[in-house]
């Protein structure tokens, strides 16, 4: 399956999220958007912009004839996933092995990090002030302990201890510094900080004997980035009121507190921003507010067919059925009866089958950046995405179907 192969391809350019921020601009760069500064003057005229700020990217499109009297059309997804981020003092020896100190990012599923082949990717700034982008391949490995020597029953690794990668043994002189200033043509001493994370060096796969798969790396959320950019691709060539927006946050799985995340203020900063240079006041921005909603997608679960009693016995949604609405109501989602409606509506113009999640009351519930978003900027907003097994594995499975019917979902709430 063609969209399966490209969102592989699209993973695998992606190992951090600044490299997911930057893939996103290089291809809109192909479709004619432009690149939009902050120091600079902004930007409303028809057609498609861009914006990245660290390893977030947000974009809009301006329609022919948009004004203080259009909405905006907003798709929130986020571009980074679990993993080891690498500590500041990241090189260090141990029993004659080389190793590198990291600290566990977001939510990781701890065991599955084990006995992979990892790159260290991210953001590295030079002495000189200049910033890079760095992914250095497989040069670490997190290797298990023999169940010879470690025989019970449950494997709970301790974060200090037993997380830190091995880069090399018995070469006291080698660092992943020097690999990174390598790479780059610097020396170790010329990199002033860096912004760096493990990802799983493997590429994706379409698997299945039947109903196709994609297993990979940090498909959450890169799976729901992948559908807005294709769907944005789609929408831009359709004449319609509003103004699209796609909104791809970093630090979700950290809690959005920053400049470059969801509860940061990127996206409204895009808004207001935009919303000036089409002739709107701060009375009007508000009204245009009004007339805007917002699609959280990040991903869902799907259910387990091992652990089926971790799910509400009534909403179970199943790989290969459609995009999930997500409902929780404790507000761990911002979806409610309008924005369900909203959705489900433009599911059905695009002949796409929806799915229904709410969580157990036994076991706890994830958030998404659509509560924040809510809050934030007082805009209708409902969560939904494909339904997946493995979240936060260092590989993780989704239905290739639900891929692609989330991207003709997000396409159709867009031109309706």
């Amino acid at each position: 399956m063609a969209n399966a192969k490209d969102l592989i391809d699209f993973i695998a350019a992606s190992p951090s999220s600044y490299h997911a921020a930057r893939e996103v601009g290089r291809q809109l760069d192909e479709l004619g958007f432009s690149r939009q500064y902050e120091d600079q003057e902004w930007s409303a005229t028809p057609g498609g912009h861009y914006l990245i700020r660290g390893g977030a990217v947000v974009a809009w499109y301006v329609p022919e004839g948009a004004s203080a009297g259009s909405g905006f059309r907003i798709v929130g997804s986020h571009t980074d996933s679990p993993g080891l981020a690498l500590k500041p003092n990241p090189d260090f020896q141990s029993h004659g092995w080389q190793q590198v100190a990291v600290e566990v990012y977001g939510g990781a599923l701890l065991h599955t990090w084990f006995d992979r082949e990892l790159t260290v990717a991210g953001q590295v700034i030079t002495t000189d002030g200049r910033q890079h982008l760095v992914s250095t391949g497989p040069i670490l490995r997190l290797p298990s302990l023999a169940i010879h020597l470690y025989r019970k029953d449950e494997f709970k690794p301790e974060r200090q201890a037993h997380m830190q990668p091995v880069l090399t043994v018995g070469q006291p002189e080698a660092s992943v510094l020097s690999v990174i200033g390598q790479q780059l043509g610097v020396e170790p001493g010329d990199i002033s900080a860096f912004n760096l994370i493990t990802a799983d060096a493997a590429r994706g796969e379409v698997f299945g004997t039947g109903e196709p798969f994609v297993a990979a790396g940090r498909m959450d959320n890169l799976t729901s980035v992948h559908a807005s950019l294709q769907a944005m691709k789609q929408a831009s060539q359709v004449q319609h009121e509003d103004v699209l927006v796609m909104a791809a946050f970093d630090h979700e799985e950290v809690g959005s507190s920053s400049r470059f995340g969801a509860g940061g203020p990127i996206l409204a900063d895009v808004l207001a921003r935009t919303g000036r240079a089409l002739g709107a006041n701060e009375e009007q921005r508000h009204q245009m507010y009004a007339r805007s909603s917002c699609v959280s997608a990040d991903a869902a679960h799907s259910v387990h067919p091992n652990y089926a009693g971790k799910h509400d016995p009534s909403h179970h949604p199943v790989m290969g059925q459609g995009p999930v609405t997500k409902v929780n109501n404790n507000l761990r989602y911002a979806s409610d009866a309008t924005t369900v409606a909203l959705w489900e509506k433009a599911c059905a113009k695009a002949n796409v089958p929806v799915q229904r999640f709410v969580a157990n009351n036994d076991v706890p519930c994830g958030s998404t950046i659509g509560p924040i978003t809510a809050t934030r900027l007082g805009i209708d907003t409902v969560d939904v995405g494909v339904p997946m097994l493995s979240m936060h594995s260092a590989r993780e499975m989704v239905g290739a179907r639900d891929q692609l019917w989330l991207t003709q979902a997000i396409a159709q709430y867009w031109t309706s």
